[in-house]
């Protein structure tokens, strides 16, 4: 199984490295399954709705043949860590891709959420976009843990 995050956004130029991608580097680099981080980026100064369905378009993009797509979007499905914990299992045991994709400041397109086979969200608040990676990289080493028996999980 591999494991792929298509982003809208990049991180910031000239190398500085910012809290959140710190966050997310700490995590992805604790990870035992392959995972890869593909940003995308919309050059053109479009307006919110015409970007938004660009970057949907760029992410998509990303996307391998039979690979499962998860959607990142504050309106998804709450999940326990356990419950993604065994949907990343199951998958994992299919020999599934997993792709996620995270929208950029204005969200996903709902071309995005159609196209996905399941759309998770990390609750109904708004979190930043470049925040959702370093999320999303814990909740899958999380996830490692709970299906290894590794004590990082405490129930």
């Amino acid at each position: 199984m591999r494991l792929l995050i298509a982003a809208a956004g990049k991180w910031k130029a000239g190398g500085k490295s910012g809290p959140e991608r710190a966050l997310f580097e700490q995590y992805a680099g604790r990870i035992a399954f392959a995972l890869e981080l593909r940003e995308v980026e919309e050059k053109k100064k479009l307006k919110p709705d015409a970007l938004k369905r660009r970057e949907g378009e760029l992410l998509l993009a990303q996307v391998p043949d039979g690979a499962v797509v998860v959607a990142l979007d504050e309106a998804g499905r709450t999940l326990t860590s356990a419950a993604f914990a065994e949907r990343i299992g199951r998958w994992r045991d299919e020999a599934r891709d997993v792709v996620f994709l995270i929208g950029g400041a204005d969200g996903l397109d709902g071309a995005v959420k159609k196209r996905a086979d399941f759309v998770i969200g990390f609750g109904s608040q708004t979190w930043p976009h470049l925040l959702v990676r370093g999320l999303l990289a814990e909740q899958i080493y999380r996830a490692e843990c709970i299906l290894s028996g590794h004590p990082y999980h405490r129930e």
